[in-house]
């Protein structure tokens, strides 16, 4: 119908003029096309007509035939134009619904835009909790309290507990928040006493030291003298081996049976405590520069070889025994102090001052009288036990270490004693077997075993403290009387 209605409405501006007659199976086109075809072969024909100079009767007959094409080209080409107006107003009207329904679409399209940003903001939206760690429900149920899980803050169950679980975790926290004043104020205490406490602490040095000193009469009235016997002992520990044992047999042989007498540890602490650490070092290995420096010359040595073989040799030069080291001594002395036994006040009476002194180089002990500083006064100290002059050394490690030169110095007041080694636990090798340095007889074996007896009888009792003490005690009361 609508394609009726366009079509009259083209009628009425054609000025409502009928439409050509249509022939039956033809289309509009195809007249055009036969049209078209028709005129070509008439003006072919009348081209002809004048070059043959043919009569004008056929001319007209052929002008005819144009015309009647003219108007079949103008009746097919109305009909073209007709139906493109037809199908223009078709395509008009079809275009109205797809527009609407275009329209549509991108409402369709703006809602669903619309939408997605809507879910996305709020799938984007960050709230304060999910950056809380909650306790989880069952410790909510289990922990909370009536008065927040009892009340309804939402219609949504989810949300709900969620509320609730935010509440009981706020309330959590003030509570956390009062013990933590609390435990800032026991802070705060604990540190304030602390303070006074190291106020204290530190003071304490000085209070003791005062108190020391004030206690020093009272000790030398009742004789305990414990600071002494402090500052003595922690002297002691840096004793080398040998004085430390001399030191800590008279110690006890005082202690234990009372014996007269008295010690006293000399010396340079701070020179002793040197000594010990560079001791210690030595031991471990970190100084390691003099056997690289040996390393050294014995590789020049190989390499200057033959040159040094050509040489003659030299003797070598005797140096000075003080100056090589040899009698070098350690900085701390034991100072011994032998009292009359005899008399109502020991105290009084003091027989004889000893001073034992270690020798590093040759590693012995050697004994003197303090204050001497002549040696013919060692009268007292020299063959106290038999073929014991102090003038030999003890043992051939010693020997070794001084060379040529093989008995001790005489102008020394301290010796080396071999009961003084003994004493300080060295034990030797004699050089001679004793059964050797016995003299033949021709008596049989028996006087061979007495002698070694005698030998180790004697030995036994240099090793004994107080025989020692006995000894010189004795010889000193001797020498007294005669003069």
């Amino acid at each position: 119908m609508e394609d009726d209605e366009i079509e009259e409405g083209m009628l009425v501006e054609e000025d409502a003029a009928p439409p050509p007659p249509k022939k039956p199976g033809k289309s509009p086109y195809e007249m055009l096309q036969e049209s078209k075809s028709s005129v070509e072969d008439i003006v072919t024909k009348m081209l002809t007509i004048k070059k043959e100079a043919k009569p004008k009767s056929e001319l007209r007959e052929l002008v005819t035939q144009m015309f009647l094409n003219f108007v079949t080209l103008r009746q097919a080409n109305r009909s073209i134009l007709l139906e493109e107006d037809r199908v223009k107003a078709e395509t008009e009207s079809a275009k109205a619904p797809v527009d609407l329904t275009t329209l549509q679409l991108h409402n369709l399209m703006y809602e669903k835009s619309h939408y997605v940003k809507a879910i996305k903001a709020c799938k984007d939206f960050k709230s304060k909790y999910p950056d809380i760690e909650l306790v989880p429900e069952e410790e909510f149920f289990r922990d909370a309290p009536a008065d927040i899980k009892e009340p309804t803050l939402s219609n949504d169950a989810g949300h709900d507990i969620m509320l609730k679980r935010l509440n009981f975790e706020l309330h959590q926290r003030k509570e956390l928040c009062k013990h933590h004043e609390k435990l800032e104020i026991h802070k705060k205490g604990l540190l304030e006493m602390i303070a006074n406490r190291k106020k204290f602490l530190s003071s304490l040095p000085s209070h003791l030291k005062s108190l020391k000193k004030a206690s020093l009469p009272v000790q030398n009235q009742l004789g305990l003298q414990h600071t002494k016997k402090l500052k003595q002992h922690h002297a002691a520990e840096l004793l080398p081996p040998p004085l430390y044992v001399v030191y800590s047999q008279f110690m006890a042989q005082k202690e234990a049976f009372d014996e007269q007498i008295e010690l006293d540890i000399v010396g340079s602490v701070k020179d002793a405590q040197a000594f010990a650490h560079k001791q210690a070092n030595k031991e471990t290995g970190v100084s390691t520069s003099v056997e690289t420096s040996r390393d050294d010359d014995a590789l020049d040595e190989e390499d200057d070889g033959q040159r040094r073989r050509k040489r003659p040799k030299r003797a070598p030069v005797k140096q000075n025994l003080e100056q090589s080291g040899l009698y070098q001594v350690h900085p701390l002395k034991i100072i011994l102090h032998i009292y009359d036994d005899e008399v109502s006040d020991p105290k009084s009476a003091k027989l004889i001052t000893l001073k034992f002194e270690f020798l590093l180089k040759l590693n012995v002990v050697c004994v003197g009288i303090e204050g001497s500083n002549d040696a013919a006064e060692n009268s007292t100290l020299c063959n106290l036990f038999p073929d014991d002059t102090g003038l030999e050394l003890p043992h051939q490690s010693a020997k070794l270490v001084m060379g040529d030169t093989l008995a001790f110095d005489e102008k020394r007041t301290s010796r080396p004693y071999k009961w003084a080694q003994h004493l300080a636990g060295i034990d030797f090798l004699p050089e001679v077997a004793p059964l050797l340095a016995a003299p033949e007889t021709p008596s049989c074996d028996t006087a061979k075993n007495d002698a070694v007896i005698s030998g180790l009888s004697l030995y036994r009792h240099q090793n004994r403290i107080q025989t020692v003490v006995r000894r010189i005690r004795s010889r000193r009361k001797a020498q007294t009387a005669l003069v």
